[in-house]
C-alpha cells in the first residue's frame, strides 16, 4: 500500500533538516547554518502511531538573489504538489518575516493541510513568542525544538490526523504486482511494451518520458500480474526540469505497492553509481528483486562478456547477492521469455513459510558447524528460531543476550537458511530477541 507523503517546507535556516533527521531517526540530511545548504529534497520514511509515511526535506523558499534559490523554490513547490500534508516551519527567534509571508502565500495556493511548527522554542518560557505566528493565517502553531526533540510528538499527532483515508487496494493475493525502476532511458517502458506486445506505455529516446507510475493488468500462462511502470529516477542536482523532480518519490510509491521489483540496468552504458542507489530503495523496502540488464543486443560481446558483466554486478551490488540476474533486449525481445518465470519464482520465495521444526534443525546444524560467538566470557545461546512474517521472510531468533549476537554471525545464519530453503530473489530479515 502506498504511504502518505509529508513535506517539510519553510524558508532557509529555520531548522528543516534537523527536524527531518529527528523524524526519520537518522542523520540523512546535511545540517549547516548556511541558508540554502539543502539544495535538493531528501527522502526518508517516518512512522508515528502505527502510521508510516514518506518524508520530504525541501530546500528553503526565499524571495531574493541568493544562489540556488530559484531551484530550491521549484523543488519546494513540487514537494507541496506531491504532499498529502505539509509541515510549515518558522523560526521563533526571528519572528514573522516577509519571506515567511511569501511561503505562506505559496502554501495557501496548494489547498493542502498545513501544520505550522514554530522551531527553536527550546524552553517553556519561550512559548509566548509563538503567538505572533497566528498572523500567517493557519491554525494553532506548534512550538517545537528540533535540536532538543521537544514538541515533535504533538506535531506528529496533528500531522497524522490530516492523513487522507487510504482505501485498501482490492487486488487478489494470487496476483503478482511488479514494478520496474531504474535511471531514465534504461528501457523500462520498452520492456513493458515488449511483454505486453503492444505500445501501452510511451517510449522515447528522451530520458524521463514516463512521468507517472502506470498500472497495467496482464496475464501469462495462467498467472495474473499487475505491471507498475515508473518514471525514471535521476541523479539529484543534475535535473532541473520540474516534472523530473519528483520521479524518485513516484518510484518509491510504486515500490511500496509492489511484490517484486525489477532493477533495470542499461547494458550498453554499464553500471553507474545511481543504479546502486536506486536498487537500495527496493532492498530497504524488503521487496523481492530481480536485476534486469536491458539493451544486451547493443553490446559487443564474446563468450565471456555475460559472465564478466555478472561479476561486475555482484561486485557493485553486494547487498543484492540474493537477486537473480536476467539479460534481455526489449528491442529484439530476446530472452524476455525468461523474465516472467523469474518473477513468479522470486514472488513465491518472497511469500515462503518454513516449518519451525525443520528451521530449528537447520539452526542446530549451523551452530554445530560454526559455534556461536562469545563476549567477556559469555557465550551466545540460541534457544529457538521461528518465522514471524513473509514479504520479506522474517525470522526471530530467541537468545540469552542479544548484545552478543554479532552482525557476522547473523549473516552466517542468514546464509545457512538460504542454503536450506532457497529464498532466491528475496531479502531475509533476522530479529534477535532475549528469551524471557
Amino acid at each position: 500500500m502506498a504511504k502518505p507523503t509529508v513535506a517539510i517546507v519553510g524558508r532557509p535556516n529555520v531548522g528543516k533538516s534537523t527536524i527531518f533527521n529527528r523524524i526519520v531517526g537518522e542523520r540523512v540530511s546535511i545540517v549547516e547554518d548556511t541558508p540554502g545548504v539543502t539544495r535538493d529534497r531528501i527522502y526518508g520514511v517516518g512512522d508515528w502511531l502505527t502510521h508510516e509515511f514518506h518524508l520530504i526535506d525541501t530546500g528553503g523558499i526565499e524571495i531574493g538573489d541568493a544562489p540556488f534559490l530559484e531551484e530550491i523554490r521549484q523543488q519546494a513547490e513540487i514537494a507541496i504538489e506531491e504532499a498529502d500534508v505539509i509541515i510549515f516551519i518558522v523560526n521563533s527567534r526571528e519572528g514573522v518575516t516577509s519571506a515567511d509571508e511569501e511561503v505562506a502565500k505559496i502554501l495557501y495556493r496548494s489547498k493542502k493541510p498545513v501544520v505550522l511548527a514554530v522551531n527553536k522554542v527550546d524552553n517553556p518560557e519561550m512559548r509566548a513568542e509563538i503567538y505572533d505566528f497566528y498572523a500567517l493565517g493557519f491554525d494553532e502553531p506548534f512550538p517545537i525544538s528540533g535540536s532538543h526533540g521537544l514538541g515533535l510528538g504533538d506535531l506528529l499527532d496533528e500531522v497524522v490526523k490530516n492523513f487522507p483515508r487510504i482505501e485498501e487496494e482490492e487486488i487478489d493475493e494470487d496476483i503478482i504486482k511488479f514494478s520496474l525502476i531504474g535511471r531514465p532511458n534504461v528501457g523500462k517502458s520498452s520492456i513493458v511494451n515488449a511483454l505486453l506486445g503492444e505500445d501501452r506505455v510511451i517510449v522515447s529516446d528522451i530520458a524521463g518520458t514516463t512521468r507517472d507510475a502506470v498500472d497495467t493488468p496482464y496475464e501469462f500462462d495462467g498467472q495474473e500480474y499487475v505491471i507498475i511502470d515508473t518514471a525514471g529516477m535521476r541523479k539529484k542536482g543534475k535535473v532541473y526540469e520540474s516534472t523530473e523532480k519528483y520521479s524518485v518519490l513516484r518510484a518509491l510509491k510504486a515500490i511500496d505497492r509492489s511484490d517484486v521489483v525489477l532493477v533495470v540496468l542499461n547494458g550498453e552504458e554499464g553500471i553507474q553509481e545511481q543504479d546502486k542507489k536506486i536498487a537500495g530503495y527496493a532492498h530497504e523496502a524488503g521487496r523481492a528483486v530481480i536485476i534486469v540488464v536491458n539493451k544486451w543486443d547493443a553490446v559487443e560481446k564474446d563468450e565471456k562478456t555475460m559472465n564478466k558483466f555478472e561479476e561486475q554486478i555482484r561486485e557493485h551490488f553486494l547487498f543484492l547477492d540474493y537477486a537473480p540476474i536476467v539479460f534481455v533486449s526489449a528491442k529484439t525481445r530476446k530472452r524476455l521469455t525468461n523474465l516472467l518465470p523469474a518473477i513468479q519464482k522470486v514472488s513465491e520465495n518472497h511469500s515462503l513459510r518454513v516449518q519451525s521444526s525443520i528451521l530449528n534443525e537447520v539452526i542446530v546444524d549451523a551452530v554445530a558447524m560454526n559455534p556461536t560467538p562469545s563476549d567477556k566470557g559469555r557465550r551466545l545461546k540460541i534457544y529457538y528460531v521461528t518465522q514471524v512474517a513473509i514479504k520479506p521472510p522474517t525470522f526471530v531468533v530467541f537468545v540469552n543476550d542479544p548484545e552478543i549476537m554479532h552482525f557476522s554471525y547473523e549473516r552466517f545464519l542468514q546464509n545457512r537458511i538460504r542454503d536450506a530453503f532457497g529464498f532466491e530473489g528475496t531479502p531475509i530479515r533476522i530479529i534477535t530477541r532475549q528469551r524471557k
